[in-house]
């Protein structure tokens, strides 16, 4: 009988970790997917006021630019905030940022120098290599 409780109580502590696990992955699982020419970049986004706001905004159709010899840039239709955001502080390709004196998000697809207005809101977790061929109209979705 004891046997029997121990297995229950086990199964229970297991029921009650996935059920913790699972809802605290939703709350941190916002994906987006830019894509360009039949290619795509997916971006991990942080949990940010200006991350989440970003994805408020999608699905969008704009207007990809080049910029400096690293980045590409796009301008959401209303600009984010930035109070909490994290300062864009890991220079490495695949960042996605948010330059809030003009208003507009980069892809990086190369390293850069960080800058005080300059703040991250995801990373690419797949795709990356896509972001320096982008040209034109890109189509910035929520992912699955």
């Amino acid at each position: 009988m004891l046997r029997r409780k121990n297995k229950a109580l086990i199964a229970k502590n297991i029921f009650l970790f996935l059920l913790v696990a699972i809802a605290a992955r939703a709350g941190g699982n916002m994906k987006i997917e830019v894509e360009n020419n039949s290619k795509v970049a997916v971006f991990a986004l942080n949990e940010s006021d200006a991350a989440k706001e970003l994805y408020a905004q999608l699905p969008l159709v704009v207007k990809v630019e080049d910029f400096a010899d690293n980045e590409k840039i796009f301008y959401p239709p209303k600009k984010l905030g930035a109070a909490n955001a994290p300062k864009a502080a890991n220079p490495k390709a695949g960042i996605l940022a948010y330059y809030a004196p003009w208003g507009n998000a980069v892809l990086f697809f190369a390293p850069f120098k960080p800058n005080s207005n300059l703040y991250e809101l995801g990373e690419a977790i797949g795709g990356a290599e896509h972001i320096k061929t982008m040209r034109g109209e890109i189509k910035v979705s929520k992912a699955e």
